[in-house]
């Protein structure tokens, strides 16, 4: 069955591109059950959980098809967990900027409600180079890019995932610097589509992108004057991959982990088991600092990652209490779940719902007479 996710009966794929509302500032969002669950970037950072003035298009097919993340309503009753979303980044579109010895950050100007404030390109070395998600194929960011390098050898190309907002440059810049291009591998879904399924997530994917070497989990590529461990973390794709800096308590945490948003994890292309599990593995390490593809640092990451798996946890209990209430469907359950949510976000809900709900039937914890669909029927097993 496909997913149709429309406003006034026109596709989101057929509007303009959404502007970012243009406000910063600390948000501190709580967990609650039923009582005003928003997207907290609806909230205002003076009153948690209530409406922002924000005027902001929020259309969730245009951002699966840009590949971005989605802020997903908290939906427990009282406040048990509070998620700091850091919305005080400033982009300076077009310029480098030193984040660390040896790494220069460069973001794209593709502001909006899913990307933030737009995608972050990153430059490692000093006098020979590796560059970590050229990002969308965009003339702007190409040169500023290349103005960056400034003649010195780029060597390494390495793609955390193939979303549009993060590979497509990655053609022009092999073309331009010779560089090598290193992936986990190309775009594919976490799981085959089933019969009658569609995959409404098909147009935020890079399915030209073609790596030259194919990394394996823990390879380690040595550079001059650097060395990047990959670690492979699906979960938001299948092809998910971060990349720790050796010896400096950095990570590139791509899409997996941001400060400013959670992750979407969407079926097929995602898997909410998958997810969970790479963010266990990464707990086990001791990294100090965390890079992501879409605003500034997560400073205490380990800390951060601990309040993402509660709020994971949090949702997934709040859908075995809506099956012990009697919905049995996924319309049933987003319409009390999300219900003071934008009804037009409602399409983006199911999708992660129904991620959750393969988890929790891999689990044995919910049943379906069928493989997990967006239309099946669902019980508490």
């Amino acid at each position: 069955m496909s997913v149709c996710l429309t406003a006034g009966g026109r596709k989101y794929n057929d509007q303009p591109r959404p502007e970012s509302s243009g406000w910063g500032g600390r948000i501190r969002t709580c967990a609650w059950r039923y009582q005003k669950p928003l997207p907290y970037h609806l909230a205002t950072p003076q009153q948690p959980g209530t409406r922002s003035r924000s005027k902001a298009l929020i259309a969730p097919a245009l951002a699966m098809r840009n590949g971005a993340s989605l802020p997903s309503p908290s939906v427990l009753s009282r406040p048990v967990m509070k998620l700091d979303f850091d919305m005080e980044f400033k982009a300076a579109h077009g310029a480098p900027v030193d984040v660390a010895p040896g790494v220069q950050r460069l973001t794209v100007n593709n502001p909006g409600p899913f990307t933030f404030k737009g995608t972050n390109s990153y430059l490692i070395g000093t006098d020979s180079l590796a560059l970590i998600d050229p990002g969308p194929d965009d003339d702007a960011h190409f040169a500023a890019l290349m103005h960056a390098i400034g003649g010195r050898p780029l060597t390494h190309i390495f793609v955390s995932h193939t979303h549009r907002d993060h590979s497509p440059l990655t053609g022009r810049m092999k073309q331009a610097t010779g560089a090598l291009v290193l992936a986990e591998g190309p775009h594919r879904p976490a799981r085959d589509l089933r019969i009658g399924e569609i995959n409404p997530l098909d147009a935020s994917a890079d399915m030209e992108f073609q790596p030259d070497v194919l990394l394996a989990d823990q390879d380690v590529t040595q550079g001059d004057g650097w060395s990047l461990r990959t670690l492979h973390t699906p979960g938001h794709t299948a092809n998910h991959s971060v990349f720790a800096l050796e010896g400096t308590g950095i990570l590139f945490s791509a899409d997996h982990v941001m400060a400013w948003a959670t992750s979407i994890v969407a079926p097929p292309d995602g898997a909410m088991t998958d997810y969970m599990a790479s963010l266990d593995s990464l707990l086990e390490r001791d990294d100090r600092v965390f890079l992501p593809g879409h605003g500034g640092p997560v400073r205490s990451p380990r800390k951060f990652m601990r309040g993402l798996k509660t709020h994971r946890r949090m949702r997934e209990r709040a859908i075995i209490e809506r099956l012990r209430k009697g919905d049995r469907t996924i319309p049933d359950m987003v319409a009390t779940i999300y219900r003071d949510t934008d009804p037009r976000l409602h399409g983006a809900a199911g999708l992660s719902v129904l991620a959750h709900l393969e988890d929790l039937v891999g689990r044995g914890l919910v049943r379906t007479d069928d493989a997990p669909a967006i239309d099946a029927v669902f019980e508490v097993s």
